[in-house]
Formats: C-alpha cells, sequence, structure tokens
C-alpha cells in the first residue's frame, strides 16, 4: 500500500478516535450535568424536607409550650368574686347535727349520765303519786337533769290539769326533755281511757281490716291529741307479730301475718311522727310468740335468728324505713339467738349486732322499763343499767333504783367501765330527735 494511502488511513483513525473522545467526553459531561442536577434537585427537596420538619418541631414545641401554659391555667384557677352570699340553706349542711353538738357541748358528765335515763315523776321526786309539776319538780330536774319522764294514768286528771303539768315540767327543765305515755289505741291508752280524747279502737280490728290509710289515721289522730297536750313521745305502735293462742300480747298486735302487721306499723308510725310526736316501736325483738310477761320474770323464746328474721324483723324494718324515732327493746331471752338467758334489753349481740348492724337501725334505742322482774331477779339497778348501756342501748326506762341506777352509770365513766365518748354517742342519737321535735328549745 502506498504511504499516502497509509497515512490518510491513520489520520482517519486518529480523528475518528479524537471523535469517539470528545463524544465520550459530552457523553460524560452530560451524565455529570444530569447527576448534579439530580443532586442540586435532590438537595433543594431535602433542603426543603428538613426545613419542613424543623418547621413542624418549632410547631410542636410552640404547641406545647402552649398546652403546658393551659395545664398551669387549670392547676392554679383564676381568682373570681365570692358570689353573694345566699339566704337559701345549704342541703348538704348538718344544721342539726350542729345544733345537737352545742347542746351537749357544755353538759358536765353528771347532766349527760342523767340524761341517759327517763323515769316516772314519782321515781324522780319521791313522791307517791304526781299530778302537778312545782316546786319539788323543779328542784329535782336541777337536781337530776333526766332526759325524759313517763307517765301513767294516775298522773292525769284532767286536760287542764296534765296539759299545766307538762307545760311546767318542760319549763323547769334545762335541757329538751322527752314526755312520753304508752297511747297505744285500743286497751293500752292512758289519756283516752282517762276520757280525754276518743279511743281509736282496738288495734287487732284496725289490723283485722288490712287497711294501711285507716293505720296512718289512727297515728295521727293519737299524736294530734297528745302533742296538744304536751307529750312529745308515744309508746306505740306495737310490733309484735303474734302466734295464735298469744295472750302476752293478745289484741295490741296488729296480727299475726308479718306480710300484714308490717305496712300497718310503718303506717302507723307515719301518722304518729307526722304530729311532731315520737313513736316508738315495741318490744323488740318480738314478743309475739312468748307465753310469759317480763313484768312477771323471765320469759324466753326458742326462735333462731331465722326465726326472728322470717316473722319479726321484717316488721321492724318497715317501721325503720318510715323513719321511726325509738325502738324499745324487751327482756325476752334468745338463748338460740345470744347463746344464753341473757335479756335482750342486756344484749350487745340484739342490740349492737342485729338491731343496728343487720337491721341498720341508727335512732333511738331505749329499753323496756326496767323494774320487771325479768330484770330485777337477776340484776341490781346499777348493773343493769350499765350493762344496756354497754348493750348498745341509749336510754334506761325506769330502773327499779332510779338513784343507785344513775350513780352506777357515772361511776362506770369514772373508772373507765364506760367512756364518756361513748356516753356522746347515745346523747348525740337523743339530741336529733329532741331537737328536730323541739329546735326553739
Amino acid at each position: 500500500m502506498p504511504n499516502n494511502e497509509m497515512l490518510d488511513q491513520e489520520e482517519d483513525r486518529r480523528e475518528f478516535r479524537r471523535k469517539r473522545r470528545v463524544k465520550n467526553q459530552v457523553i460524560a459531561y452530560i451524565v455529570l450535568i444530569i447527576f448534579l442536577g439530580g443532586l442540586i434537585a435532590g438537595g433543594i427537596f431535602g433542603v426543603n424536607k428538613l426545613m419542613t420538619v424543623l418547621k413542624d418541631k418549632k410547631q410542636a414545641e410552640e404547641l406545647q409550650k402552649q398546652l403546658e401554659e393551659l395545664s398551669d391555667q387549670e392547676e392554679e384557677p383564676a381568682a373570681v368574686e365570692a358570689p353573694e352570699e345566699s339566704t337559701e340553706p345549704e342541703e348538704d349542711k348538718d344544721y342539726l347535727g350542729e345544733i345537737v353538738e352545742s347542746s351537749i357541748a357544755e353538759m358536765p358528765l353528771e347532766d349527760k349520765v342523767a340524761g341517759l335515763f327517763m323515769v316516772t315523776p314519782e321515781a324522780l321526786t319521791g313522791m307517791d303519786t304526781v299530778t302537778r309539776a312545782g316546786d319539788t319538780t323543779r328542784e329535782k330536774l336541777d337536781e337530776y337533769r333526766v332526759g325524759g319522764l313517763i307517765y301513767f294514768s294516775k298522773n292525769i286528771l284532767d286536760a287542764d290539769q296534765l296539759t299545766e303539768m307538762l307545760q311546767n315540767t318542760k319549763s323547769s327543765s334545762r335541757y329538751s326533755i322527752f314526755l312520753g305515755v304508752d297511747e297505744e289505741g285500743g286497751t293500752v291508752s292512758r289519756v283516752a281511757e282517762n276520757g280525754l280524747a276518743e279511743n281509736v279502737g282496738i288495734i287487732a280490728e284496725i289490723g283485722a281490716t288490712g287497711d294501711t290509710a285507716a293505720a296512718q289515721e289512727a297515728g295521727a289522730l293519737i299524736g294530734n291529741y297528745l302533742s296538744g297536750y304536751g307529750f312529745n313521745v308515744d309508746f306505740a305502735p306495737v310490733a309484735d307479730v303474734v302466734a295464735e293462742g298469744n295472750t302476752t300480747i293478745g289484741d295490741r298486735s296488729f296480727g299475726s301475718d308479718p306480710n300484714v302487721v308490717a305496712p300497718m306499723v310503718s303506717a302507723m308510725v307515719e301518722g304518729i311522727q307526722s304530729t311532731g310526736v315520737s313513736a316508738c316501736l315495741k318490744h323488740f325483738p318480738g314478743l309475739g310468740d312468748t307465753t310469759a310477761d317480763t313484768h312477771q320474770g323471765m320469759a324466753s323464746t326458742e326462735k333462731t335468728l331465722d326465726d326472728f328474721a322470717a316473722t319479726d324483723f321484717p316488721v321492724y324494718q318497715a317501721g325503720i324505713a318510715a323513719g321511726v324515732d325509738m325502738i324499745m327493746v324487751s327482756h325476752l331471752s334468745a338463748p338460740n339467738v345470744t347463746g344464753d338467758n341473757t335479756p335482750a334489753s342486756l344484749s350487745e349481740k340484739m342490740i349492737t349486732e342485729i338491731l343496728r348492724g343487720q337491721l341498720g337501725y341508727q335512732g333511738v334505742v331505749i329499753t323496756d322499763a326496767m323494774n320487771m322482774t325479768a330484770v330485777t331477779d337477776y340484776y341490781t339497778s346499777d348493773q343493769a343499767a350499765v350493762m344496756a348501756l354497754q348493750a348498745g342501748a341509749d336510754m334506761i326506762l325506769m330502773p327499779e333504783d332510779f338513784e343507785s341506777a344513775y350513780n352506777g352509770v357515772l361511776e362506770a365513766v369514772n373508772n373507765g367501765t364506760l367512756t364518756e365518748e361513748r356516753i356522746d354517742e347515745s346523747l348525740r342519737r337523743i339530741f336529733r330527735v329532741k331537737k328536730k321535735n323541739t329546735l326553739s328549745d
């Protein structure tokens, strides 16, 4: 091949290589430009993303700061002007409780102890029969500031005499005082049997009608005439459910079916207490099946707790639901419940565990008359009074020897057998009833 052709071919190859290099360089530059463009675009996006994140974080911090400020404001409420003092009573405020606390706060121990007793005017004054309240009554009420007095037929002569005697007794007492009577209707009606009111009729006959409205009306009639004379406690209604053939309670009960007796008792409680007179259910836990009389010796029953729960307790639960102010505990012995022959009136099991605990009663518990032989044959007056209070009773009714019973309780507090707080506990219950009925005293 000639030299010229070889030179030309070599020149062509160099030119081709040069062009290929240029082409490759151009491609490389394009790729580089695209890569750099991607980096720039990505950087811009990344920067924007970063800025967004930073912005969001800043907003989150601002939001958190605002939430914290709001929380601080909730913890520290803004001061507002005090509302004008309302003349409406505060429903939640226990005004009666305050009155009660004020009533007992300044009472010396001697007065507190005396306030747990309800006695006859004869036991207070030492006289055979009391039909008026004069200087002797005033002097004795100043010496023994008893919680109440109970009156019987012999104390009642006529309307004016009864009204004056009760009014003078009330005005002679330093503290609010219970003035009570047995006015059941029917055969036990101290005021009506003296001709000072119309007898509402035999309780068993009212019970036989099954008409609770009649029972409520009878209670209201009794309460109205008692209140008119000055009484504020009626030891009624009888809540015993009588077994067939029972003569101890007899026609004083509404009947033998607790499903009938319970609503009748509840209605009579409502009727009596609608007049401002306190009703008192009797005779817990129930004398309906005993043939013995606690006035004349020990009376006992073989009933178990389940038996009482089936026949007697429904009546007391109905009375409690009706808001009865008092319940009288009898001297009945129920060994299958308490484990021994201790009278119910002296039994912690019967009063505290069952009546207050199981049945939930928070009102005044008063013993039956403590001068009955069911008590006096086995206990002295002071022993019985202390035992009754230890068992959970609030008031001691008619101890055989009032002064002995009073001094026994006083000594029991002084030697630590009973505490003053225990006495105050009963006084609070007593004064809640007294002040509810006599807030003006």
